[in-house]
């Protein structure tokens, strides 16, 4: 019996698009060796508009002594997500465009991977976790009179047909294409194509944490740590919907975001004005006073608590902002809206932070200061289940 003859992805989507693959060089867009620090200026739409939190704190405030008096007692963290991506120009296709001339568009491949991780009786175990690869090319591939579905239908192809299907019994499938415009802008295609890969991790890491809270999962003794912000942009459709809308908010009550990385020209705690080394002097194991956080081109009227936390001696690392994590919590109820969140409750979110610091990944990442060390443990079980460059490459 003859063995089944697998196509490479390139090539169905060749024949399906019509267009012209040019077989192009394949490599990874990623940028694993970044700064913590993101710099430039703060975007005009960000507005500070006050103190986030029911005290009127204006200096730094001290978690020495209550992360001291925690330590050992009851976790306030039970989960811990974490989504990532890894990202690659597979080729470059030519689609015909009027006058005869052909357009030449960068494709753009992703390995999308979302996990949870729930921690019991101080052991770690995996609570969810899913993963696809996706295609992301421009709008101009189902132009041309394709049928309503088309990338769906193509996606569905691209399973049975290609070599995918070799290493399906491993979890991976290829579950869409997505679409970033063709028309010229400043942003280069290569970003543009990243940007949509990038917004569907982003739509699975808020359907693993409904998930979540439908499961009822989540409540004030067992919190959820998610690696990263929590600036999630509700669809038109869904701020039309106020009950929707209001179920996104819903969500997110006993969720926190700690990133590692953070622009530190937003921050106004100080007046109104950027004060960025408010920031960078932190004493060891204080954090800031909790600010209000809007930004209502993007995230419509939902407000944001954010505040920073030095977990780390600014002796032990190698910039000023190393060491130092932001926190961003989505304020639910009228009432922390009006008034912002309880100080108690970010002081004792505070110090489970802290508390969460160690051990730390000494030489195995250059942000080990900023790592809290269960997200740092869920997002190498996320990244372990990776397939090599070589191996995902090999598919187009």
């Amino acid at each position: 019996m003859n063995a089944i003859k697998h196509s490479r992805i390139m090539e169905i989507l060749e024949r399906e698009t019509g267009g012209h693959s040019y077989k192009s060089h394949k490599y990874s867009l990623d940028d694993s060796e970044r700064s913590p620090v993101e710099y430039g200026e703060a975007s005009k739409s960000i507005q500070w508009k006050r103190r986030g939190e029911t005290k009127d704190i204006r200096a730094y405030v001290s978690l020495v002594e209550l992360s001291h008096q925690i330590r050992g007692g009851e976790q306030l963290f039970t989960y811990f997500l974490d989504g990532s991506r890894h990202v690659y120009k597979v080729d470059d296709m030519g689609f015909e465009k009027s006058g005869n001339r052909t357009a030449i568009y960068p494709i753009i491949a992703g390995q999308i991977g979302i996990g949870c991780c729930r921690r019991e009786n101080k052991r770690m175990y995996c609570e969810k976790f899913e993963r696809e690869i996706v295609v992301a090319m421009p709008d101009i591939a189902q132009s041309s009179g394709k049928k309503q579905g088309f990338l769906t239908a193509t996606a569905q192809k691209l399973n049975a047909g290609t070599e995918l299907a070799r290493i399906s019994s491993s979890g991976w499938k290829f579950s869409t294409i997505l679409s970033y415009k063709s028309a010229k802008e400043e942003r280069e295609y290569n970003d543009k194509g990243t940007a949509q890969i990038q917004n569907r991790m982003m739509e699975n890491e808020q359907k693993m944490v409904a998930n979540l809270v439908s499961e009822k999962k989540l409540n004030d003794t067992n919190f959820l740590v998610k690696d990263g912000s929590l600036e999630y942009r509700p669809s038109k459709a869904m701020r039309n919907n106020e009950r929707e809308y209001q179920k996104f908010k819903n969500n997110y009550d006993y969720v926190i975001g700690v990133s590692k990385k953070f622009n530190p020209e937003v921050c106004l705690v100080l007046g109104d004005k950027p004060n960025p080394g408010f920031i960078a002097k932190l004493p060891p194991y204080h954090r800031t006073p909790v600010a209000y956080f809007t930004d209502p081109d993007f995230l419509g009227d939902i407000g944001f608590a954010v505040w920073y936390i030095r977990v780390r001696d600014q002796a032990r690392t190698r910039t000023p902002f190393d060491g130092i994590v932001k926190v961003e919590k989505i304020l639910v109820t009228s009432g922390e809206v009006a008034n912002g969140m309880d100080s108690d409750l970010v002081d004792l979110i505070s110090a489970h932070i802290i508390n969460e610091r160690n051990p730390v990944c000494y030489g195995s990442d250059m942000r080990w200061a900023n790592h809290l060390y269960p997200i740092y443990l869920t997002e190498r079980y996320v990244k372990s289940h990776y397939l090599s460059t070589e191996s995902f490459l090999h598919l187009f």
